[in-house]
């Protein structure tokens, strides 16, 4: 019995680790890899460390949840611009000045709060600590450049910097707490740390780099414009045989005859060479993005709520493990749900995560201790990863596959506003009512969302019973 158990936990190590280590023996992707992921440190640190130093100088979470809100509004509409631009221009070439302007903001930003400045310098100064270039999807770029064709080597690489992300988190969140507790200088200069060394072992990997617009137009002997005007020839080509290919499978899917399919083809792909584009906003997609706004806002509002809770429990330095053992637990999740083929059909799966989620950070409003927090986010995480690929997929089906980058791109934007309405919300009633208002918004929140989920049921659950158009 004992030698089958330790067979079957050795099985499912190899078919969970085996492919990452095979990823990372290839040279020089460890540390390009482990670089971007260091040097995201701003990303779970900067949100707490200010929402910490502001309420320790000024006593006030409403500043510091509109500080936090004004952050991540200025991260959504920057950083698809330095995506562009790093496209364009080459990585190294756009990340180097972006460091320079953020390592600047966070030492004002810091130095301000300390010096208890007017509120109004400190919403000058935190957009610029949007300044953080996009190693996530500069990482990404390179395994893509490096696998090429090889598309499921592609999908494991993201699985992997998928568990590299969640891993940072789960060691950003209580060192934040804990330097923030300690002073907010020390925090930040910690972040700053990371950033350069995380930027030193990605940045001086060259031989991984993808190439620039303009160093391939250079090589090609033209301009740039003229490179972009002929990609974007081909680009529009590309979307139009896609379009095509997705409405002759769609239709023979539903059963149509293959005259009718060969012709509304047609007319799609002529249509999308024109450039005219079909309306996405079906009622699940408009459910699925009003419930990725709600489930940024309920999870923002939840973490301000939670330091709330921390602070008046004189527990204040244990915040970042509770949110570490949330990370752990995603992590956690992220790894056992990839290496399982599901039969179980996608909208079940979709719901089930999603309410786990939802209705758990609902009970916090009950919680009485930040331990009984921590165990429910220890439970509820192992959703989280789930849900979000859940959501992901689900636009494989809602929107037709020449359009799938635009739907995820709603989904991202949504989940971005919704968590700078949730904090700066939960901020006004944590002043007003302490930490069981913040909660009270965060139950509401999460109910709310949870409801308007289910508002797009019919089309979610008729739309995942098909094949994804890709398969069929």
């Amino acid at each position: 019995m004992r030698s089958t158990s330790r067979n079957l936990l050795k099985d499912l190590g190899h078919r969970i680790f085996d492919g990452y280590a095979q990823l990372l023996r290839i040279p020089h992707t460890l540390r390009f890899t482990v670089g971007a992921v260091i040097a995201c440190m701003p990303y779970p640190m900067v949100g707490m460390t200010i929402t910490i130093a502001v309420q320790f100088h000024y006593g006030n979470y409403k500043l510091a949840g509109l500080l936090t809100a004004i952050q991540a509004i200025a991260g959504a509409v920057l950083s698809p611009v330095l995506g562009t631009l790093i496209d364009r221009f080459g990585q190294r070439v756009i990340s180097i000045p972006s460091i320079i302007i953020w390592t600047a903001a966070a030492t004002a930003m810091v130095s301000c709060i300390n010096a208890q400045v007017d509120p109004w310098i400190l919403y000058c100064i935190v957009p610029f600590l949007a300044f953080v270039p996009p190693w996530g999807a500069m990482s990404r770029s390179r395994w893509t450049n490096i696998l090429k064709q090889d598309r499921a080597g592609v999908n494991r690489a993201m699985s992997l910097c998928g568990v590299f992300d969640e891993a940072m988190w789960a060691i950003g969140n209580p060192l934040a707490s804990i330097l923030a507790v300690i002073s907010g200088i020390l925090a930040f200069s910690f972040t700053g740390v990371c950033v350069i060394i995380g930027a030193l072992m990605f940045l001086t990997e060259l031989s991984t780099e993808p190439k620039s617009q303009v160093a391939m137009a250079r090589e090609e002997g033209i301009s740039p414009k003229e490179f972009r005007l002929r990609e974007d020839e081909k680009a529009r080509v590309m979307r139009a045989t896609t379009a095509e290919r997705d409405m002759r499978a769609r239709l023979l899917a539903e059963g149509q005859s293959e005259e009718m399919a060969d012709r509304e083809a047609k007319g799609a792909y002529e249509r999308a060479l024109a450039g005219k584009k079909e309306s996405i906003w079906s009622a699940g997609l408009v459910a699925v993005c009003a419930t990725w706004f709600g489930l940024g806002a309920f999870q923002s509002a939840a973490g301000i709520s939670i330091i709330s809770f921390a602070t008046e429990s004189n527990m204040k330095q244990y915040t970042g493990f509770v949110f570490a053992c949330f990370s752990i637990s995603s992590l956690m999740g992220a790894l056992m749900y990839g290496a399982k083929n599901w039969v179980i059909p996608l909208w079940k799966r979709f719901y089930f995560c999603l309410a786990v989620v939802n209705l758990g950070v609902a009970t916090f409003l009950l919680a009485k201790h930040l331990w009984v927090i921590m165990i429910i986010y220890l439970i509820i995480g192992v959703c989280q990863a789930p849900t979000w690929v859940n959501g992901n997929q689900l636009m494989l089906h809602l929107v037709p596959q020449s359009r799938l980058t635009e739907g995820m791109a709603w989904m991202g934007a949504m989940n971005s506003i919704g968590g700078s309405a949730g904090s700066a919300i939960a901020g006004v009633f944590i002043d007003d009512y302490g930490s069981h208002g913040g909660f009270m918004v965060v139950t509401a929140l999460a109910i709310t969302s949870l409801v308007i989920a289910f508002c797009g049921f019919k089309q979610i659950k008729t739309s995942t019973e098909t094949p994804v158009l890709t398969e069929v």
